[in-house]
């Protein structure tokens, strides 16, 4: 018989925190099958786009896109 328990930890010395409330249900020696599904934080690089992206360089004397395009 397969049952399927699901719960969230996070991994400490290597390994995984079996909740309380699944105890008395997982024996030692029992055979079960893990699937581990990671949420990785973003962790892109922030390259020189990003940050002119979000912060935008103001110079005098340039042309802004409203009067390039009515050129």
């Amino acid at each position: 018989m397969l049952n399927a328990v699901e719960f969230q930890a996070k991994i400490q010395n290597g390994l995984i925190q079996i909740p309380d409330e699944y105890k008395q249900e997982l024996h030692e020696g029992d055979d079960i099958k893990v699937i581990v599904l990671v949420t990785k934080k973003s962790s892109k690089k922030r390259d020189i786009i990003d940050e002119l992206t979000e912060n935008p360089v103001q110079v005098d004397g340039v042309l802004s896109r409203e009067e390039i395009y009515n050129r």
